[in-house]
C-alpha cells in the first residue's frame, strides 16, 4: 500500500479550475518528484497535501492512518520562519516536546542540517540556504514520515543545494517519503518518480528526461 494516495482531485479558486482529476502515488522510501510551469498548481497541490486547503471533490489517503497535521512536515515555497526572533525562538514554535529539540540539536537531522550551528542568529541575519535549512528542521519536528518542499532549491547556492540533497537522500535511506516540486533539473536526480503538472492534469513521465525532451513531455499532455 502505497504512503500516499491522491485520486482523482479536484480544485477551483472561484471559476477557474486549478486541478483537474490529479491521481499520484508515493511509497515510503521514495522521493517523488513533480514538475510543470510557474502557476500549473504545484503549490495548490501541495497546500491540499498539508491540510491547509479543502479539496473541491476527490480522496487522500495516508497509510498513516493520521491527519496531515500529524504526519507531513511542509517547506512552502515562501517560507514561514518569523523575523526579529532568534533560530532557537523559531524552532521552539514547532518544537512542543523540548527533550526532542534538544536530542535532535545535539545529533539528530538538526544537527545533520547545521542548525545548531546557528541557534543564537536572528533570522534575518540568515542567508537563504541557513534559511532553507532551518525551515526544512522546523517541519521536520515530531519526525513526519512525508516531507513536502515546494521548490527547495530557490535562491540557494551551489553549496547550500548540495547540503540539502545530502540531508534528503539520507532521510529517504530512513523510509522517509519526499514529495519535492521543482524547476531545477539535477533534483530530479533525487527522484525516483517524476511527475508532470499541466492546465491541472498530471501524468508521470520518464524520470530521466532532461532539456528539451523533459519540457516537451511537460506540456504535450
Amino acid at each position: 500500500m502505497a504512503r500516499v494516495a491522491v485520486k482523482n482531485v479536484f480544485s477551483s479558486y472561484g471559476k477557474k479550475q486549478v486541478l483537474k482529476g490529479v491521481d499520484l502515488s508515493a511509497d515510503a522510501g521514495q522521493c517523488v518528484g513533480i514538475v510543470g510551469e510557474n502557476g500549473c498548481g504545484k503549490s495548490t497541490f501541495f497546500n491540499i497535501l498539508a491540510g491547509l486547503r479543502k479539496v473541491d471533490s476527490g480522496e487522500i489517503y495516508f497509510d498513516t492512518g493520521k491527519s496531515p497535521a500529524e504526519c507531513v512536515g511542509y517547506v512552502p515555497q515562501e517560507g514561514f520562519l518569523m523575523d526579529g526572533l532568534r533560530v532557537i525562538d523559531n524552532l521552539s514554535l514547532w518544537y512542543h516536546d523540548k527533550k526532542e529539540l534538544r536530542q535532535s540539536l545535539e545529533q539528530g537531522f538538526l544537527n545533520e542540517l547545521g542548525v545548531d550551528q546557528m541557534c543564537r542568529m536572528r533570522i534575518e541575519k540568515l542567508s537563504g540556504g541557513m534559511k532553507k535549512r532551518v525551515s526544512i528542521g522546523c517541519a521536520l519536528a515530531g519526525n513526519p514520515p512525508i516531507l513536502i518542499l515546494d521548490e527547495p532549491d530557490a535562491a540557494l547556492d551551489l553549496l547550500g543545494k548540495a547540503e540539502i540533497r545530502g540531508y534528503l537522500v539520507r532521510y529517504k535511506e530512513q523510509g522517509g517519503t519526499i514529495l519535492l516540486a521543482t524547476h531545477e533539473e539535477s533534483d530530479l536526480e533525487l527522484c525516483d518518480k517524476v511527475y508532470a503538472l499541466h492546465n491541472g492534469k498530471i501524468k508521470e513521465i520518464d524520470r530521466t528526461l532532461r532539456g528539451e525532451a523533459l519540457i516537451n513531455e511537460i506540456i504535450n499532455q
